[in-house]
């Protein structure tokens, strides 16, 4: 009876030892937040089948190798070209939730800009849902990398991309190092009438960073439109104009300068209208480097020996 009593409490005390055991190990599974402010675990190795709701996401998963854990992308996404094959699952605005349910993710990547109660949907489908924000600056790229490499589990790899590219901006800061004048820049959308980044947006940061001063930076948007009086008012020292293919600069730059004025201004009058890879410039990713740099070269160029 003695023996059985003992042998019971042995098997008991075994049980509840790894009952807490387990929500030890449980409680301590890591886990990390997004940028609305809700937790996921994070996974134990890097997600297989990864659906990514915003081209920068796409470009900074190709940027960590994972391109071939992509399986499946928004209609923007046409960084780098491997993309065009990967399964569309919408817009930015209009993603389909079947569709991407139907690619069975273990990871899925949406940013601030995608509706809020698709991705609510999304979550209510027990789909590993992560959210980003795009920052203001080009600062807000490298922690943007890490936390991408952290839930993908490739830090390692988040890191040394990150550490790269803060390289390259600290070569081109180096170049700019006592600079004494800042042009006046004016950046336009080719095909969209006036359109020029105001002190919200990231672009305005790039300028700033490349040695110039943006016109518009005391407007508290990212993107307004611009009155054709008050570019000739401003004169800009340059204007960039960021177009997807050189044809279509040329274009803009041509049309720019036969609006009324617009051809007295110092940047036509000096032949400093000059083309940004709209692609690269439109998207909170590892080439905004790139632009960067040509900014710097352009704004410079007794700086960095006339590279562009």
């Amino acid at each position: 009876m003695r023996a059985t009593a003992v042998a019971l409490a042995l098997v008991l005390g075994f049980a509840l030892r790894a009952e807490v055991s387990g929500m030890g190990a449980q409680a301590s599974v890591p886990s990390i937040t997004d940028d609305l402010g809700h937790p996921m675990p994070l996974p134990l190795q890097t997600p297989r089948r990864i659906v990514s709701m915003a081209p920068n996401v796409t470009e900074i998963l190709f940027a960590l190798g994972l391109g071939d854990r992509v399986v499946g992308v928004t209609r923007f996404c046409d960084w780098p070209p491997a993309t065009k094959d990967i399964p569309k699952i919408g817009g930015l605005v209009d993603p389909n939730v079947e569709v991407v349910r139907s690619l069975d993710p273990d990871l899925v990547i949406a940013f601030r800009g995608n509706p809020l109660r698709l991705v609510d949907r999304l979550r209510r489908l027990d789909l590993p849902v992560f959210v980003l924000d795009i920052g203001r600056g080009l600062g807000a790229l490298f922690p943007l990398i890490e936390r991408i490499g952290r839930v993908t589990r490739t830090e390692e790899r988040a890191a040394a991309l990150a550490a790269g590219l803060r390289a390259r901006v600290e070569t081109v800061y180096a170049g700019l190092r006592d600079v004494a004048a800042r042009p006046d820049v004016l950046v336009l959308l080719y095909g969209q009438g006036l359109w020029t980044c105001g002190g919200e947006s990231y672009v305005n940061d790039l300028i700033t960073r490349a040695g110039g001063t943006n016109v518009a930076a005391a407007l508290p948007k990212k993107w307004v439109l611009y009155k054709r009086e008050r570019i000739i008012r401003d004169d800009p020292d340059v204007v960039f104009i960021l177009a997807r293919t050189a044809a279509d600069f040329r274009a803009g730059r041509d049309a720019f300068a036969r609006l009324p004025g617009l051809g007295e201004v110092k940047a036509v009058k000096t032949a400093r209208v000059f083309e940004l890879d709209e692609n690269a410039a439109s998207r909170f990713g590892p080439r905004l480097v790139d632009v960067l740099a040509r900014m710097a070269a352009l704004l410079h160029p007794e700086r960095f020996g006339g590279r562009t």
